[in-house]
């Protein structure tokens, strides 16, 4: 009897200001995900939180266009997850109609999606998830934290003051404590949104505005003069790293349309054209940084490369988007479609494993 396909729940969009990069990277999945092993379900959430079930061929419009593409809502079905259902999907509208997933694929960026309050739920609902659990995703997203833990373990990051919207701090202050330039951005987003660098006092004010307006807390960083270098690692308790990729910015800072709507605004070298002692730093201090922020599944670790030769880590995804990542473990050996399977092979594992913990004292 020929054994069933493993359904995979391929969850994106999101309610978060990231959610035309969440749909692209579901994009980029999907393609290449290995059909006959997988069973692909999507499960696309709109801006206002709502779950949709789409029609496979056409949940997506625009899809060739960043700036423009979008979730097909009128192909798509209202549907809500049901707690302890067995990855049960079921019909707002008509409740006979149900779906089931066995595993689910996150691919969500940035708040309600890459920072715990998924993967929370999908432990809630007793499924198997790619990627980091509840608290590897939160300290992963929340940049003040992240760097108080790097720091704490020993790893090398810039320099950085932590700022509530009440306790705004002074031009002056910031000046002499980080020098200038520096980087204003939300704590807790991604793809460069909020982000600005900051070279004198009439700017300040204005990058303040616009990181409080992503998130209630944020982050002013020194400058670190340096290339900008990427390594990807997957695994649960034994984490392997990739080659090493480098982003070469043709902008001053590497911009969200450098990322994700401007193709000509930035090149990539994979692998990276750097000494193989300082790729083994790399490796080793990205494996370190994974292990101490508790993240599982797959996460890519960014660093700067300074002029004497040191090493500063600046960030963790642990939802990467797939075009770096893919290629960092294509030159590393692993093809996307393999790479894809072992995510959720990792996921699955992790779960038979939180099966066998007692959820009750005798």
């Amino acid at each position: 009897m020929q054994r069933r396909k493993i359904r995979v729940g391929i969850i994106f969009g999101g309610k978060s200001p990231e959610h035309e990069v969440s749909l692209q990277t579901a994009k980029k999945v999907i393609e290449s995900i290995d059909g006959e092993k997988y069973e692909i379900v999507l499960i696309g959430i709109d801006r206002d939180g709502k779950w949709l079930l789409p029609n496979s061929s056409q949940y997506l419009l625009h899809g060739d266009d960043p700036t423009l593409i979008e979730i097909n809502k009128a192909a798509s079905k209202d549907i809500i997850l049901l707690p302890q259902g067995e990855g049960a999907l079921v019909d707002t509208a008509d409740s006979s109609f149900s779906r089931g997933i066995d595993v689910a694929f996150p691919v969500l960026h940035g708040q309600f999606g890459e920072d715990g309050t998924v993967q929370g739920f999908l432990k809630l609902a007793d499924i198997p998830f790619v990627g980091a659990g509840v608290l590897g995703s939160a300290v992963g997203m929340d940049k003040d934290v992240m760097k108080r833990l790097l720091r704490d373990a020993g790893l090398p990051i810039a320099d950085f003051i932590t700022c509530a919207s009440k306790t705004i701090l002074t031009y002056g202050d910031v000046l002499q404590k980080l020098g200038q330039p520096f980087f204003v951005k939300p704590a807790n987003a991604g793809s460069s949104m909020g982000v600005a660098k900051v070279r004198n006092e009439e700017e300040y004010s204005p990058a303040l505005r616009d990181a409080f307006l992503y998130d209630r807390k944020i982050l002013i960083e020194e400058y670190i003069k340096g290339r900008e270098l990427e390594c990807g690692v997957i695994g649960n308790d034994d984490p392997i790293a990739s080659r090493v990729g480098e982003i070469i910015p043709k902008e001053d800072f590497y911009s969200y349309a450098a990322k994700y709507t401007d193709e000509n605004a930035v090149s990539v070298d994979v692998p990276a054209h750097i000494p193989e002692s300082v790729e083994r730093k790399i490796q080793e201090y990205a494996i370190r940084a994974f292990k101490v922020l508790e993240c599982e599944g797959m996460a890519r670790v960014d660093f700067f490369l300074k002029e004497d030769g040191s090493l500063i880590i600046n960030e963790i995804n642990t939802i990467p988007g797939p075009v770096m990542f893919r290629r960092i473990w294509e030159a590393s050996g692993i093809p996307y479609v393999d790479l894809i399977d072992r995510l959720i092979q990792l996921a699955i594992s992790r779960f038979e494993q939180e099966k066998q913990l007692k959820t009750f004292f005798n």
